[in-house]
């Protein structure tokens, strides 16, 4: 089959050159606009989860030789999380090329971290299906390039962190509450409001819920340090 121009100019965006392009088509192909004739990219993503976690498994282990398995696990989740595999897929222009539903386009799609993250992941199987691990490994670790060096040595998101943090002092996790929505429809922004036992709060606002949750765990983590907590 033949790639339309939109999708060339994406595989040379990626770096790679299919040679079996229906693989690429599949990856970039949502749920909602697939069919028995045209399959979706939900298997690829499946198969993509799992050789982007080896690459980065192997990449930590050969950074840091003397790390530990509890020092790696949140270095290897920070990297693999949906998040991280979304703002890959923004700098490649992954959005621009996904063929979503009518319904998927009307609600904004294409910025969604959730659908860019799992085409991320459905690519990386593509190059692996089409030309093994090899190739694969190359292009994450080109793509993450120095997220991986630079990778905080203590990567635990800000909310298990806030969860240890309470834990830590007799207190029940804390409780996340949507606070707000404003926005069009096609692109909402959401106000979380998270709140410890013992009466702090903060908020934070993104255009997802579980983004706006992580902010405002990270907001109230830095205000209780500040006040010595």
């Amino acid at each position: 089959m033949r790639l339309s121009a939109e999708l060339v100019a994406f595989q040379a965006r990626l770096g790679h050159r299919f040679r079996q392009p229906e693989l690429l088509l599949r990856a970039v192909t949502h749920a909602s606009i697939g069919t028995a004739t045209r399959p979706d990219n939900q298997r690829l993503e499946f198969l993509g989860d799992r050789v982007l976690g080896l690459v980065m498994a192997e990449a930590l282990l050969a950074a840091d030789e003397s790390a530990r398995e509890g020092q790696l696990a949140p270095r290897f989740n920070a990297l693999v999380r949906k998040e991280t595999c979304a703002a890959v897929a923004r700098e490649i222009g992954l959005g621009d090329v996904l063929k979503l539903g009518r319904s998927e386009m009307l609600t904004g799609g294409r910025r969604k971290d959730a659908l860019l993250g799992d085409a991320m992941e459905a690519v990386i199987a593509a190059v692996y299906v089409d030309a093994g691990f090899e190739a694969a490994r190359a292009l994450v670790l080109r793509l993450w390039g120095d997220r991986i060096a630079a990778v905080e040595p203590d990567a635990r998101d800000a909310k298990t962190s806030l969860q240890e943090w309470a834990q830590a002092r007799g207190m029940p996790p804390p409780v996340y509450e949507e606070a707000g929505r404003s926005g069009p429809d096609h692109a909402p922004v959401f106000t979380v409001r998270v709140k410890l036992a013992s009466g702090e709060t903060a908020e934070a606002s993104a255009g997802s819920k579980r983004v706006a949750e992580q902010a405002a765990a990270r907001a109230l983590l830095d205000r209780v340090a500040d006040s010595g907590g």
